[in-house]
């Protein structure tokens, strides 16, 4: 099965290198590095300790305290962070500079992932969430190095879409030394798919244990201020098709609280001029953060603050007395909900939560999150929030006490890597 894998694996490549070249005309940086696609990487001057993936931002996040952890374990150029997408490197690069080794993962071809690991040769490996990658599981396991998939999450899409495959799969976590599964369901879900049941751990969700960072709450504090310390409600990773009715929401607020001022935050990069665009059709006055200096004085009392930043989301929900979580109303499968609650927000998202379906519930039972079935509802419920202050401050203490109780996974993880 690995074979016809493989096979049909090389006879995509050109497909995908002509995505590479399609997504780079929105986003110049999918055109760069590319033998790292393919194992072409120095060998490094130190033995890496240990080896983190986490394919894109958000997980790339979510791995922050871990590898911060492991580099205070291993030192400075000891540790390697791979992702996948300039999104991600981005985010890497900008939190950790030259304290890791950081390259694209190679694709998940026998000679890029032999050349891979053969040139940096980690003693351990740790995979964030669910990233199955065949030919790389069996290069490592060819030479000993221990896999861990770490925060392990599975879907029930996800299980449903792998049980096509059950053997195969099995035979790909068979390589894996240890999987740390968010969730007891998400446990139960991976033995089902063919796991060892004895290597099988629920330990937690690590975002759970995501620091909050004093500076980008000071920083939103000041950008607060600047803007007039006006109702504020934030649209946070937003994707096409939310964006609408995110307009549209904040256009009802504004007919009962004029001052009502917006942050706009859309998930990727390359769609921040095409939001903007957005709102110049729709007649609303918007500010980027990209054109707001690092000055005291007064800003323009514009109706959108257009997050087009990376990095400065907990900037961005410091000023918001409500959060929405974006690809929630679009089937994407909706993105962290623990950041806000924990800075005490309540929050909102969609109907399509299928990739945080623990965070979910629990915000849910806590009376600390509330989902919108359409984005209609939205803007009902964005009014509502501002029209009963009290309630909304008591959804986000229950959110922020949740987080703070299921805190503790990462020194779990720690351990057993230990």
């Amino acid at each position: 099965m690995r074979a016809l894998y493989t096979v049909l694996l090389y006879l995509l490549i050109p497909a995908v290198l002509l995505r590479l070249l399609w997504r780079g005309l929105a986003l110049r940086d999918y055109w760069r590095r590319w033998p790292e696609r393919f194992g072409f990487v120095p060998r490094p001057d130190q033995n890496v300790a240990v080896w983190v993936h986490a394919v894109s931002v958000g997980e790339a996040l979510a791995a922050m305290p871990l590898i911060r952890a492991l580099l205070e374990q291993h030192g400075d150029g000891r540790v390697l962070v791979s992702c996948t997408t300039p999104t991600g490197s981005a985010r890497i690069r900008e939190a950790l500079g030259n304290r890791v080794l950081h390259y694209y993962l190679p694709y998940d071809l026998p000679g890029a992932c032999a050349r891979f690991v053969e040139r940096l040769r980690p003693a351990r490996v740790v995979i964030m969430e669910t990233e199955l990658w065949p030919n790389l599981f069996a290069a490592l396991a060819r030479r000993s190095i221990p896999l861990t998939i770490c925060n392990a999450r599975l879907s029930p899409g996800s299980f449903r879409g792998y049980q096509r495959v059950r053997g195969f799969a099995a035979r790909t976590l068979a390589r894996c030394n240890a999987v740390l599964a968010q969730s007891q369901a998400d446990a139960e879900r991976f033995i089902a798919l063919g796991a060892d049941p004895q290597r099988v751990h629920a330990l937690g969700n690590i975002k759970f244990d995501q620091a909050i960072s004093g500076a980008q709450l000071q920083a939103g504090e000041r950008l607060h201020e600047r803007l007039g310390q006006r109702a504020c409600w934030i649209a946070a990773s937003t994707h096409q098709g939310e964006d609408e009715w995110v307009i549209t929401a904040h256009q009802q607020l504004l007919r009962h609280r004029p001052e009502a001022l917006l942050i706009l935050v859309p998930r990727h990069p390359q769609r921040f001029d095409a939001v903007a665009r957005l709102l110049e059709q729709r007649g609303l006055s918007y500010l980027r953060r990209s054109q707001i200096d690092d000055g005291d004085q007064r800003l323009p009392a514009h109706a959108v603050l257009l997050g087009d930043s990376m990095g400065e989301m907990q900037m961005y929900l410091q000023m918001a007395q409500l959060a929405f979580v974006g690809g929630s109303l679009v089937p994407t499968g909706g993105h962290n909900l623990l950041e806000p609650a924990a800075l005490a927000k309540p929050v909102l998202f969609g109907p399509h939560m299928f990739n945080f379906i623990e965070a979910r519930d629990l915000l849910l039972n806590a009376k600390a999150g509330q989902q919108v079935e359409s984005g209609e509802a939205l803007g009902e419920a964005v009014v509502a929030s501002f029209e009963q202050p009290d309630r909304g401050a008591a959804m986000g203490a229950r959110g922020q006490a949740e987080v703070a109780r299921n805190r503790g996974s990462l020194q779990r993880i720690l351990e057993h890597l230990r």
